[in-house]
């Protein structure tokens, strides 16, 4: 028998795969979520819905594939891969998830999204991701800018 917590892991893929922001979100806690990858670090509140609505809703070429699914009464993990054009240069990315969740009451309260964050910018941006993208002169810059990026998506989303 299939855990809730797995069925909710897999709907949120499920999903993402078939660029579902809104379906993504449902699964979610509303009023106690956290998110945080390399490059959307430590996202909150309505932060993490958005990114996901700001990042499907982009997505041209987005095709999602998922698995080892797991979880129990307060946590789970997955793992998962994306492949899509980075809009900024035109590069095709493959990036690989691993995702760790933590639930209450059958929702996830929390989400955290670990990849290579040098392997990412070698493939999206190309040769000068290659040569820095190791280093903070990158990627802090980056950071503020996808931060920047979600808080202008968010703004525009309320008017």
């Amino acid at each position: 028998m299939t855990h809730a917590n797995q069925k909710a892991i897999a709907s949120f893929y499920e999903s993402f795969a078939a660029r579902d922001a809104e379906g993504m979100i449902a699964n979610y806690d509303p009023h106690a979520i956290r998110f945080s990858d390399p490059v959307f670090t430590d996202l909150q509140g309505d932060e993490p819905s958005a990114m996901w609505r700001m990042l499907v809703g982009r997505a041209a070429d987005l095709a999602v594939d998922f698995r080892d699914v797991s979880a129990d009464d307060h946590s789970g993990k997955a793992y998962w891969e994306a492949r899509y054009t980075f809009s900024k240069t035109g590069r095709k990315v493959l990036n690989r998830v691993r995702a760790e969740f933590r639930f209450h009451d059958g929702k996830i309260v929390e989400h955290r999204d670990h990849f290579d964050l040098y392997a990412w910018t070698r493939q999206a941006l190309g040769p000068i991701g290659t040569l820095v993208g190791w280093s903070p002169l990158l990627q802090a810059p980056l950071r503020r800018s996808a931060k920047k990026e979600l808080r202008r998506f968010m703004k525009q989303s309320r008017a």
